[in-house]
């Protein structure tokens, strides 16, 4: 029998939940104002999130003599209606972005120059030349942290959240656990960040089968909107951002953005480089149009499907193979040796990957939620979008701190998740195994909720989720690793229920990774349309805005 210690209670006057890219630069920004900090995530700070696997770029308009280098020309590109985000957080976003390119060049972050001493930034996803490469990417994150922990960051490693709390319409700070001891923790903190990571995987898997062999974190599994959902916070987008992207055949990782923009050639099964078919800027368009160009051309026979990059410069292509996607993921080299890849002397076979799920909290000009006191980490994609928006919702809610909050009133709430959270570890009766449980959950969302959709389909996966939900009482932990497991399984049906309500209410194709067949041209009435989502009477409510 495991001895679970007993609850610990703490309190500070920032809570940042998540330690990746935006966590650190919500530390970053609290920091240098002098606020106490406490960043707390079930990871370590040196390797959480994203980050933690390495990155081979940092985006960044830099106002040079380069063509589109302004904060305008970033505005032009990522002010659309409908994304959720503001015009002054676009510009806000482009005013930081040089601050963070010299704070990780001042902490050691390999960024490439040319021989000129100018940045070496190549184009990519549909943008112009804004990705600043970079080198061995995967220290980013620990030397990060160690700015972060010189800085007098307060972290809480190793410790997963699994309900916020409020008070009074506030936001009166968290509860969570040790995954590797079981201690429970009560956070008090009248201000509180999420920087859960904007992506949901482990939902739908790759051709490997293997749900944690994803292209991002597979242990980002939608925390960032299961509870925000539960304290009634807005969630917004839920609809259109799910994505995807090309990964070698067999390999989570990310990457191919380097090799996209770098002028590699996408071919079928003939031979044919067919991209022009589905967007005017072939492999180098928005990642959606790659995807469901390369679906299009899967289901009509035209698969399997090759990069051909033998036409790049040499030193180009020792670039790409030896530096960047290496920076992505570490074992990159190891996959190539294995399986004889070699950019120089043959295509390399490539594969649609896993789905992303994902969404963004509903966000004022000044990173705060519709819950107040609670702000938004996680606004813009990207290294460059996480950090960046990070700092900006840190150096806000630091501007903003509300007197602490006295949890005396919640402690029958605060005793029942500490309960809940043992729970599973205490199952009689009929027992369910975690990998059962979240496999179902799987199975449901890959073949519903795939590539191709229509009203039918996602109407029976509610009712299959529906189902699945009713199991949760009955699924086992055998020790304190699967019970991480098993809470990150429910944010994981949370955050697939919600997905799949909200793409039921968009009835047309074109604006995400997916295409309804039944409704399957654009809808010019969606032009600037939000889908909003929230709990209202314990059940999920959708409208547009």
């Amino acid at each position: 029998m495991i001895k679970i210690p007993e609850i610990i209670r703490l309190e500070t006057e920032l809570l940042i939940l998540g330690t990746g890219a935006a966590g650190c630069g919500a530390a970053l920004a609290a920091r240098e104002a002098g606020v106490k900090t406490l960043m707390v995530d079930k990871g370590k700070l040196e390797s959480s999130g994203c980050l933690g696997g390495g990155n081979d770029h940092f985006v960044a308009v830099l106002g040079t003599n380069e063509p589109n280098d302004t904060i305008d020309d970033l505005i032009k590109v990522h002010n659309k209606p409908g994304s959720g985000v503001s015009e002054k957080q676009i510009r806000e976003w482009g005013e930081v972005m040089p601050l963070m390119v010299a704070f990780l060049e001042g902490e050691g972050v390999r960024l490439l120059h040319k021989p000129d001493g100018s940045y070496l930034r190549t184009a990519g996803r549909g943008e112009p030349a804004w990705y600043i490469n970079i080198a061995e990417g995967q220290k980013i994150k620990r030397l990060i942290a160690k700015k972060l922990r010189a800085l007098g960051a307060d972290v809480l490693d190793h410790v997963m959240i699994t309900r916020l709390l409020k008070k009074n319409g506030h936001i009166a700070g968290a509860i969570g656990f040790n995954v590797l001891d079981g201690t429970r923790y009560v956070i008090s903190a009248s201000t509180v960040i999420l920087a859960l990571g904007n992506s949901c995987n482990r939902a739908t898997t790759n051709s490997t089968g293997n749900p944690y062999n994803t292209w991002h974190s597979p242990f980002n599994t939608g925390s960032q909107y299961a509870l925000a959902y539960d304290i009634g916070a807005d969630i917004i987008n839920m609809d259109v951002k799910q994505q995807a992207t090309l990964i070698p055949k067999g390999f989570g990782c990310a990457g191919m953005n380097g090799i996209n923009g770098s002028g590699a050639h996408e071919l079928n099964a003939l031979g044919e480089r067919f991209m022009s078919r589905y967007h005017p800027q072939m492999e180098n368009s928005p990642r959606q149009f790659q995807i469901n160009g390369t679906h299009r051309e899967l289901v009509e026979g035209r698969g399997p499907f090759h990069m051909e990059m033998r036409h790049i410069a040499p030193d180009l292509l020792h670039h790409l193979q030896y530096v960047l996607m290496p920076g992505d993921k570490a074992t990159f080299l190891d996959y190539c040796e294995q399986r004889g890849v070699d950019f120089a002397k043959a295509p390399m076979e490539v594969e649609i990957g896993e789905i992303e799920f994902s969404g963004m909290l509903a966000t004022n000009d000044n990173y705060e939620t519709t819950v107040p006191g609670l702000y938004n980490g996680c606004v813009f994609y990207t290294f460059s979008g996480s950090l960046c928006s990070g700092y900006m919702a840190g150096r806000s809610a630091g501007r903003r701190l509300s007197p602490a909050i006295d949890l005396n009133d919640l402690e029958d709430e605060i005793q029942t998740e500490c309960a809940r959270i043992l729970a599973p570890m205490n199952v009689t009766g009929d027992s369910l195994p975690q990998e059962t449980f979240e496999a179902a959950i799987r199975q449901v969302m890959s073949y519903y909720m795939g590539y191709v959709r229509n009203e039918a389909g996602m109407n029976i996966a509610l009712d299959r989720l529906a189902f699945i939900s009713t199991c949760k009482n009955h699924v086992e932990a055998r020790n304190i690793h699967e019970l991480m497991k098993v809470h990150e399984a429910m944010h994981l049906l949370q955050s697939c229920t919600l997905s799949t309500l909200c793409t039921l209410q968009r009835k047309e194709s074109g604006r995400s990774v997916y295409r309804r067949s039944d409704y399957p041209d654009k809808d010019a009435s969606y032009e600037g349309r939000i889908l909003v989502v929230n709990k209202k009477d314990d059940r999920p409510k959708t409208f547009w805005r």
